[in-house]
Parts: C-alpha cells; structure tokens; sequence
C-alpha cells in the first residue's frame, strides 16, 4: 500500500530549524557554546516555522529507529543476540571497558533527544503566540509534540536513570544542569501522554500519514505503566492502568492482526492495520536524513559464497548481529505449528552469479554448479547427515556449520528498494508501535495482576495468528503454561529484531542473569551496573561543577 499524504520532513528546512534550536552545539572548542539547545530568531512564531518546527521534532526519532545506534543499544548485549563477524561496536555487546562515557553513540542519543526535546519545548511554549494558525491546529500539533517529548524521556530514563528533565525552551546557553529522579521523570513522561491523548486525533491513522494519533499516545503510556511498574517509580496500580489503555488501543480504532504474520514486515507493505505508528523514511536522499539502515545488521556473508554476490534484493550483509543458540534452540524450537521462525529467517539463497565452483562450508560435496535462479545455499534450520546434504546440488548452512559469518539472517529489514548495492541509507518505514505488541503487553499487564485467564486468551491471540493453516489449536496455550519465561520468550518470537529486547530485559530486572547465561560474547564482563548506560562525558563536562553537580552513573 503506498502511502500518500504523508509528512514531508524536509532535511533543508529541518537542519535549518534545528540549527536556530541548537545554534551554538557544534562549537566545541568553547564550552559555553557547547549546548543542546539555542534560538536564533524568530522564525518559529511564523506559521511556517511553527509547521517545519513540529516536523522537525518528528525527524528526532530518525536517530534511534532503525539506525546503528538504536539497533547497537537494544538488540546487542543481550540474551537473543550476539556479535558477528563484521563491524564496530562489539564492546556494546562485550560489556568491556571500551564502553564507557566517551562513546561516540552515547553522546549522538543523547544530544539528539536533547535536540528534540527542547523543539518540542519551544513549539509548546510559542504556540499561543504564533498567528494565523487555528486554535485547534495549534492544539492538536502541540499533543503531537508532547507525545514525541514524552517518547524521548522514556527512552532516555530507560538508559540513563535520572536525566536532565527540561520542560521549557533553553533560550541562552547554560550550564546549569542536574539529574532529576526516576520518578520525576516517569511523572513528566505520564503527564505529557495524557495531555497528548486529550487532543489527539482518535483515529487508526492522521490523513496526513505518519503523525501520530490517539492510540499511539496509548500504547506507548500503557509501555510506561508496564515498564514504570517495575523501577523504583513503581506503584500498585500501574498494571491495572496499562490495562486499561492497552485495551482501548485493541478495542476502539480498528486495528487488526494481519492474518499472515509474514505480511507485516513485507516489503512495500508498511502501512497496513496492524501498524499502530511508524517512524517515516524516504527514496529521497535530501529528505531521509542517515536513513533506516536495519537491513544490513542482521545479514550472514551470503556474497563471498559460490554462485552468489552481493545484490540489492540479498542486502549488503554487515554481519552485525547473530542470533544466539538460545533464540535459534529455544525460543524458536516449535517449527511445526509456529510459522514465525519460517517467516522470520531466509532459508534460501538463489544464484545470481552461474558457474562452477569448488564448495566452501558445506564440504559434502568437492564442487557446485549453478544457473542463473538456482538454489545455491539452502538453511533447513536443523541437522542433515553428511549423505543427505551431499544429494543436493547446493550448499547446505545446518546449525553445526554455524559460525560468525553464516548464521541464519532475519528478513524483517531487507530493502531492495534501494539505489544501489551499497546503499547504506534505506527508505522503509520503521514499524515502531504494532498491534501484536499491544497484545503482548497487555497479557503481561493482566498476568502480574493474577487475571490468568484473560492474559491466556490476549496471548494466544498472537499465537493463533502465528500458527501455520490449520495449525491454530496446537498454537494455544492453557492458563498451567502460562508464567513469565513464556512471556519472555513469546515477545521475541514475535518481535525478534524489533529495537526492544534489551530494554525488556532490563524492565524485568533479568538483563544481567539472562544475557550472561545465554549471551557467551558478554558473559565473562556483564555487571550488575551495566543496567544503566554511561551518561555521556560530553554532559558531565558542559556543567558548572562536572561529575560533582551531574553525577556519572556508578560503575563507569
């Protein structure tokens, strides 16, 4: 489904209205000048300006949705994920002491929320003053940009803790600066998301496609409670109040689980109605920003093999990412009735580069020999006898022949849309907030509220979805079968990839137990205070009176 209508985040214009926000942030030879945020004129009390600000605070999520950085915070490090062969950032996934306040990735999260933050600051505050925009516009723009506000905090208090919590627009550098309490923080994020659903629209989707909506500012404030529940801001009711969102969100606006799990990650299928709300690219290099760069992460090192090259339907296989033993043996160990790891996994590679060839991993055979279309590696997912894999006239991946380079590689995120072969910068939407979650979230929500046999039936509402034809009832689940390691490992059976297992790990308080059990890479060096993430040096260095005044996180 092509979308149309939808938000067109200019990069000119936005890098022009990010600039008058964050005028003297580049400077860095002059620490006052070193600061999130700056007006440089007037331009945002314009009704121009008012618009290309609020859309310049949407291009904020392009920072952490389906880029290097967001990907790096949430998928590696943890029980599902390990490193491959390629890449920088392994310390990430290592937990060594190259990760620490200096990284370059912290400080992009953290300035680029920032950046967003105090946008959204400065239209909130300017809004009443800005002419010729109707009242009701003004309002509805002004609960999109709490919304995005609100994301921002929560993603920052889940990697950080405490943070600076600004509210009003930085006219002036400063270096002022402290670390407001979880808590704090978590009242700032509720309070935003519940103005902003007063005044969203209460629609499945805006007409103009990719600005968020009622439901959107539900489903992530129904997240909050979930994940609030367990921090130290932590109240009896918050379960109770996830619940009640998160089942409007499924109730009132007429999303759908699509009925082939495969079709929600299909390509050019991005906007349909399971998508709850989708982070915006483009084709069009001067309005992509860096791109959604998710489709070379999770790739094996299928362009070196015989009868193969690199394409831009295979990808360009950074190696980045590989599914642990733990993903591949257990959380997809049921193949027969669940169709995820079928439709979540490429099984098949086909030739584009015919001719004979000497075989490399699969040493069954001395040599292959392939036409144009023809299978040249095939991942059954399972063990085959040496006999058996030499019957075939390709290359045979099983699970024993594993290694960091060839591993089966997630299809979510491919994009053969793109220019060229070496295209970093993807053009897919991000699917951000999606029905299946919602569902997943509220079994949760009733499930640690002792309501066993609603969460059943809330769960195996994704499950029925997921089974093969006719496979529905062995896909079902009875109130005995249902307890927290269930849930766990049906989140990623669902959402494998989806920028969330590190911070699910982490609202459990299983981060370090799960990841040193199940995540060989980071076992030998995971802490307890790798819970947190270094606040960013940068930070600490900007404030009047350093470490003293912005205390680093403990352990770094």
């Amino acid at each position: 489904m092509k979308k149309i209508n939808n938000i067109k985040l200019n990069y000119i214009k936005l890098f022009t209205v990010i600039s008058l926000l964050t005028g003297a942030f580049s400077c860095q030879d002059i620490l006052e000048e070193d600061v999130i945020s700056r007006i440089g004129n007037d331009y945002l009390n314009t009704p121009n300006g008012f618009n290309d600000g609020v859309n310049a605070a949407y291009s904020t999520l392009r920072m952490w949705y389906g880029t290097e950085a967001g990907n790096n915070f949430t998928v590696f490090g943890t029980d599902t994920y390990r490193m491959g062969s390629d890449g920088s950032w392994k310390f990430i996934n290592e937990y060594t002491n190259q990760f620490d306040s200096r990284t370059g990735q912290l400080n992009q999260i953290w300035d680029e929320f920032y950046r967003g933050i105090n946008t959204c600051n400065a239209i909130i505050e300017r809004a009443p003053d800005v002419p010729n925009v109707p009242d009701a516009t003004k309002r509805l723009r002004v609960a999109e940009v709490k919304f995005l506000r609100a994301h921002h905090y929560f993603i920052l208090v889940q990697l950080f803790g405490g943070v600076d919590l600004r509210l009003t627009e930085t006219l002036v550098p400063t270096k002022e600066a402290s670390r407001a309490s979880v808590p704090q923080i978590y009242e700032a994020i509720i309070r935003d998301l519940e103005e902003a659903i007063a005044d969203l629209l209460p629609e499945m989707r805006s007409n103009n496609y990719g600005r968020v909506t009622r439901p959107a500012a539900e489903h992530l404030l129904g997240k909050v409670y979930l994940t609030k529940a367990t921090s130290e801001a932590g109240s009896p009711d918050d379960y109770s109040k996830a619940e009640v969102l998160l089942k409007k969100v499924i109730s009132d606006y007429g999303f759908i689980l699509l009925p082939d799990f495969e079709d929600v990650h299909r390509f050019n299928n991005e906007v349909n109605d399971e998508v709850i709300f989708a982070v915006q690219y483009t084709r069009d290099p001067l309005t992509n920003g860096g791109g959604n760069n998710g489709h070379v992460f999770f790739l094996m090192e299928y362009d070196i093999q015989p009868g193969m090259r690199r394409d831009t339907q295979n990808g360009r296989p950074f190696k980045r990412y590989r599914p642990t033993d733990y993903t591949l043996n257990v959380i997809f160990a049921d193949r027969e009735n669940d169709s995820r790891y079928d439709k979540s996994f490429k099984h098949v590679f086909f030739s584009n580069r015919p001719g004979n060839f000497n075989t490399t991993f699969d040493t069954s055979k001395p040599e292959v020999s392939f036409s144009e279309g023809d299978t040249a590696i095939y991942l059954p997912g399972v063990e085959w006898s040496e006999a058996e894999r030499a019957a075939k006239p390709y290359q045979v991946l099983t699970p024993s022949l594993y290694t960091d380079k060839l591993y089966p590689t997630l299809n979510k995120f491919l994009d053969p849309g793109r220019a060229d072969l070496t295209q970093f910068q993807g053009g897919r939407d991000y699917l951000a907030f999606r029905l299946a979650d919602t569902y997943l979230m509220l079994g949760e929500a009733l499930f640690r509220q002792g309501k066993t046999a609603e969460a059943v039936e809330a769960i195996n509402t994704v499950r029925r979805r997921a089974a093969f034809p006719g496979r529905e009832a062995q896909m079902e689940i009875t109130a005995s079968q249902l307890d927290m390691e269930f849930i766990m490992e049906e989140r990623e059976r669902e959402l494998l990839g989806e920028q969330m297992r590190w911070l699910d790990l982490k609202r459990w308080g299983l981060l370090v137990e799960r990841t040193r059990l199940h995540n060989p890479d980071a076992a030998p060096n995971i802490r307890d205070f790798h819970i947190l993430r270094p606040i960013p040096q940068n930070q600490i260095d900007r404030v009047d009176g350093g470490e003293s005044s912005f205390p680093q996180n403990p352990g770094y």
